[in-house]
């Protein structure tokens, strides 16, 4: 199966924000931008929801933590991967992405290419260093943006639950096939695994206010 072009849907505000009364602290937390790369966001028409508040709503994210000092982790798929590498993601998906740079770049640089976390599965944890970054940077509280809501940002979040790792699914900074998809991640999390705030909240919680600046530019394909 290839992965659609997406109809625009309203983006979808959360009934409940989690079975865990936890908040986003600062020093407790790193943020991950989950697969925002150009071969999934170009998917979404970037003028009409949830396009348009997934490109905000993620950058607003990552400025914050930024200017916080809060560590920020980019996954991305490394695209052109050898059957055995790919898996059983072959059977469900098909070849996926090459590795030309138009394809697997990310919509916004990191600005660090140590940042970059190389994925591999659903799962952001599955063959990674993020776990063991994250023991090593001290931090215990995963914030999630990005796409697909259903798949590797629902499973990077359940994963990360299970590592006792406090996991939110930041539900407006997240686009999917359909409002459908959308709607069922934030209620799976939200029942079982995984806070589901607003980026308003989070923001609150990090003690952010007004707005930032204008997001900044990937750098262009070589």
């Amino acid at each position: 199966m290839s992965i659609p072009a997406v109809a625009p849907y309203p983006m979808p505000v959360p009934s409940r924000e989690g079975p865990a009364p936890w908040k986003a602290d600062p020093s407790r937390c790193a943020l991950l931008i989950h697969d925002m790369q150009r071969y999934f966001v170009d998917r979404f028409d970037p003028h009409e929801s949830p396009g348009r508040e997934l490109r905000s709503n993620v950058d607003k994210l990552r400025q914050a933590c930024t200017a916080l000092g809060i560590p920020v982790r980019y996954t991305a798929q490394p695209g052109r991967m050898t059957r055995a590498d790919r898996g059983l993601l072959h059977d469900v998906w098909g070849e996926g992405m090459t590795d030309d740079e138009a394809s697997r770049g990310l919509v916004v640089a990191p600005a660090d290419e140590a940042e970059v976390v190389t994925k591999w599965r659903y799962s952001a944890f599955h063959r990674t260093p993020l776990l063991a970054d994250l023991r090593r940077l001290g931090r215990d509280q995963l914030l999630v943006c990005g796409v697909f809501a259903h798949l590797g940002c629902l499973l990077t979040a359940c994963d990360a639950y299970a590592l006792d790792i406090e996991p939110f699914l930041v539900a407006d900074a997240m686009a999917d096939f359909s409002a459908a998809d959308h709607a069922m991640a934030l209620d799976y999390a939200a029942r079982s695994c995984a806070a589901t705030p607003t980026t308003a909240r989070v923001l609150e919680w990090l003690g952010v206010s007004g707005g930032p600046g204008p997001a900044r530019p990937a750098r262009p394909a070589s």
